[in-house]
């Protein structure tokens, strides 16, 4: 198994790194028994054919025959469609996030032979940047602890096995006090962008369930800034670069703040939760700009985004088939440029310019008693990067809109 066998594969993403220097396998028997009978650690790549950051490293690091030979020498290389391994992505998403870190695609964790996880992270740049260590030196950093500190790959292999053990054990709800809800969206209203909307700056995500908690409270107290502050965002959105005005439908998100710049990926889960929202909104108001919204993103879902039927009967054919699929990948590799574009001209006043917020107020960050006891890892020393400074959050976190002040490394995740 000393070659890479990702062309025995179907998936659109795992036949995208069919050509590495790598030698990857697929998640299976097979290349688990290969970890076990080399004792050799496990690094574990998983990602999507629509992720941006997954192409980036793969151009980066997965290519490049220097790095490449490393990977093969120290590891088990293991590459995971986590549209087709859902249930593995969100096992080693969890025991990353237990490591006190935001998860995120690429998901690049090392495992024991047994594939117990023991340190992850996301996106690792080649060489020392942005105040992250390079890939080269992740690699033999945990090569040469796996090798001489057996104990501490094993404390921190017992520590999340106990954490995911006790994360999965079910526990009764209580119920959230009004009062909560009412503390939750007061704190969540000063975030809101008082002049484009939205929370937080570049990159900027709809964050659609928290305006619609915005929208509730509003509902349930009768204090307008809520409803304001959901007007604001539906206009600056709906009139904004982020919606594709030509075939309907919203972007994942916008390079910038003021919603100029669409990320060229438009994704089911996002534009159900805004036209669910933009119904709500229309539902008080009959403002023609949503529904003229509502029906063209419905339009555009209905033409495009529907699975074909498979020929004995109408159960959908397999994801990878699907022409969303297609679709995802075809954007992903289209090397679309996120350059600006001249706005999009106003055929009526917009009638929420601006908003009436309270100081933005400054989250401090937390981490668990888990983090703390598993993060004592011997990385190298992070270098003070002469360049300019990356942008504080990747465009493809799991949780892209985290309130202000809160901590995260640069990039948390991609897509």
């Amino acid at each position: 198994m000393t070659r890479n066998r990702l062309a025995e594969e179907t998936s659109p993403y795992l036949l995208q790194h069919k050509a590495n220097p790598v030698h990857w396998q697929a998640w299976g028997p097979e290349a688990l028994a290969k970890a076990r009978r080399e004792d050799k650690p496990i690094l574990l790549s998983v990602g999507y054919a629509a992720c941006h950051w997954c192409h980036v490293m793969a151009h980066e690091s997965f290519e490049n025959d220097e790095i490449a030979q490393l990977m093969n020498s120290l590891f088990v290389n293991i590459k995971v469609d986590r549209e087709e391994r859902p249930d593995l992505d969100a096992i080693y998403q969890a025991a990353l996030s237990l490591l006190g870190q935001q998860g995120g695609w690429p998901l690049t964790m090392f495992l024991t032979p047994l594939a117990e996880p023991f340190w992850g992270g996301t996106y690792f740049p080649p060489e020392d940047r942005w105040g992250r260590p390079g890939f080269r030196q992740v690699l033999t950093t945990i090569a040469e602890t796996y090798r001489q500190d057996p104990a501490r790959v094993e404390k921190n292999v017992s520590t999340l096995k106990a954490a995911l053990a006790d994360l999965a054990k079910p526990r009764a709800g209580s119920p959230v006090a009004p009062e909560v809800l009412e503390r939750i969206a007061e704190r969540l209203l000063q975030e809101v962008d008082p002049r484009n909307g939205g929370i937080g700056g570049a990159p900027k995500f709809p964050q659609a369930p928290i305006f619609e908690l915005l929208w509730r409270a509003g509902t349930r107290t009768g204090d307008k800034r809520f409803h304001e502050a959901v007007y604001l965002t539906l206009h600056r959105m709906c009139q904004g670069g982020i919606y594709d005005h030509l075939g309907g439908g919203f972007a994942r998100y916008a390079t910038d703040a003021a919603w100029l710049v669409p990320h060229f990926e438009k994704m089911l889960y996002d534009n159900a939760a805004l036209l669910e929202l933009l119904t709500l909104a229309w539902q008080e108001t009959r403002e023609p700009l949503y529904e003229q919204r509502i029906r063209e993103t419905v339009a555009w879902l209905l033409r495009e985004m529907r699975a074909a039927p498979a020929p004995e009967g109408p159960a959908p054919l397999p994801a990878r088939s699907t022409p969303t699929a297609r679709a995802r990948k075809a954007a992903s590799m289209s090397g679309a440029p996120k350059r600006s574009k001249k706005p999009w001209a106003r055929t009526r006043p917009c009638s929420y310019p601006t908003m009436t917020c309270g100081p933005r107020a400054i989250g401090k960050a937390t981490r668990s008693s888990t983090a703390a006891s598993v993060r004592s890892w011997p990385m190298p020393r992070r270098k003070r990067d002469s360049r300019a400074a990356a942008p504080s959050s990747s465009p493809c976190a799991r949780s892209a809109c985290v309130p202000a002040g809160t901590t995260r490394c640069w990039p948390t995740g991609t897509g």
